[in-house]
C-alpha cells in the first residue's frame, strides 16, 4: 500500500537578547531577554472573505474549491476553522466533518472525514441496510500570487494550487464494482476574483482526478483509469456584508462501468453570523449516484473558527 506523507513547515525567525543595567548603588542588574512575540491570531480579513468549507475540507464553497486561504488570518496571522456538513439525498445521506488551518494567508492545510450512508438503499445494492462508506481527505493549498481584496485595481485574480490525498474504506467492495484503487491523489489550480464594488466573487478551478464520486466509490475504473481534467465553477453575490447567495457547478468523470456519474450542482445562501461562525443552506443536485437517479436534497453546513 502506497503511503502519502504530507508535511508542512512554517519557519519563524525570532530574535531576542539580554541587556545589563547599572543601579545607583553600583550593582550590576541583569535584565532577562524579552520573550519573542507569538504569531497573532487576529481575524484581519474582511467578513465573508474567509469563505466556507467544502465537502473535502478545503476553503471555498460547498462543492467547489476556491483560491482563498481558509480562515480570517492575514499575512501576519493564522486562521483556523472546524465545520460539519449534512446532506440528506433522495436515497443516501452524506455526513462530513473537518478542520483547516490557514498560515499567514499563504498556506492552507485541511482534514476531512466523510460518511456516505446508503440507508435502506444499501439492501437494494446488496450491501446491507445502513452500509456506510468512510472517506478521509488530507489536503494542502498554497497561494501563488494575487490577493482577492487588495488587487481591486487589477484584473489579476488570486491563484492557488493544491493537492488532496483521499482514501476510502471497504476496498474489496470498491474493487468489486470496478474501481482500480481505494486511494488516490487530486491536483488542482484555482483562480478567485472579488469585485468589491459589485459585491461579486467568481471562481474557477481546474482539477486533475481519477476519483469516482469524489472518491467515495474509489478511483479509476474500466472506462478510464487515467487522470482527467474536471471543472469547478462558483459565483457568490453579497446581499449584505454578512449574507451571500450563489451557485456552483462541478463536473465529474465517468470511470465506472456499472453506473453513470453526473455533474454536481448547488444553489446556496450563506449567513456569516460573525468571523467566528457561519451557516450555509443549499439545494444540492448530484444527479445519478450508484445507479440511483435524481439524488437531490438540502445541504446544511455550519462552521466555527477565526
Amino acid at each position: 500500500m502506497k503511503k502519502f506523507l504530507l508535511g508542512a513547515s512554517v519557519l519563524l525567525g525570532l530574535a531576542s537578547g539580554g541587556t545589563t543595567a547599572r543601579a545607583d548603588e553600583g550593582l550590576s542588574v541583569s535584565i532577562p531577554p524579552r520573550l519573542p512575540d507569538l504569531p497573532y491570531f487576529e481575524s484581519g480579513k474582511l467578513l465573508a472573505t474567509g469563505g466556507v468549507s467544502n465537502v473535502e475540507g478545503a476553503g471555498g464553497g460547498g462543492i467547489s474549491t476556491w483560491a482563498l486561504i481558509t480562515g480570517y488570518g492575514t499575512r501576519d496571522s493564522i486562521g483556523a476553522n472546524a465545520h460539519f456538513t449534512y446532506i440528506p439525498l433522495s436515497n443516501f445521506t452524506v455526513r462530513e466533518e473537518g478542520a483547516a488551518i490557514g498560515f499567514f494567508n499563504r498556506v492552507e492545510v485541511s482534514y476531512s472525514h466523510l460518511d456516505f450512508d446508503t440507508g435502506s438503499t444499501g439492501a437494494k445494492l446488496g450491501l446491507g441496510r445502513g452500509f456506510t462508506f468512510g472517506q478521509d481527505v488530507v489536503g494542502a493549498k498554497a497561494r501563488l500570487f494575487g490577493d482577492i481584496v487588495y488587487d481591486q485595481d487589477s484584473w489579476l485574480p488570486q491563484v492557488s494550487v493544491g493537492i488532496q490525498y483521499k482514501t476510502t474504506d471497504h476496498a474489496p467492495i470498491l474493487a468489486a464494482v470496478g474501481a482500480r484503487d481505494h486511494a488516490g491523489l487530486d491536483y488542482y489550480i484555482s483562480a478567485s476574483k472579488l469585485f468589491l464594488g459589485q459585491s461579486l466573487l467568481v471562481n474557477a478551478t481546474l482539477r486533475l482526478t481519477r476519483a469516482n464520486q469524489i472518491g467515495i466509490l474509489g478511483f479509476g475504473g474500466p472506462r478510464n483509469n487515467n487522470y482527467q481534467p474536471q471543472f469547478e465553477g462558483s459565483v457568490a453575490y453579497l446581499l449584505a456584508k454578512n449574507l451571500a447567495i450563489g451557485a456552483e457547478y462541478r463536473t465529474m468523470p465517468n470511470n465506472l462501468g456499472f453506473t453513470k456519474e453526473s455533474d454536481w450542482k448547488t444553489a446556496y445562501i450563506a449567513w456569516f453570523i460573525s468571523k467566528n461562525a457561519s451557516v450555509t443552506l443549499a439545494y444540492a443536485n448530484l444527479g445519478t449516484v450508484a445507479t440511483f437517479k435524481n439524488q437531490q436534497g438540502v445541504y446544511v453546513s455550519t462552521q466555527i473558527g477565526f
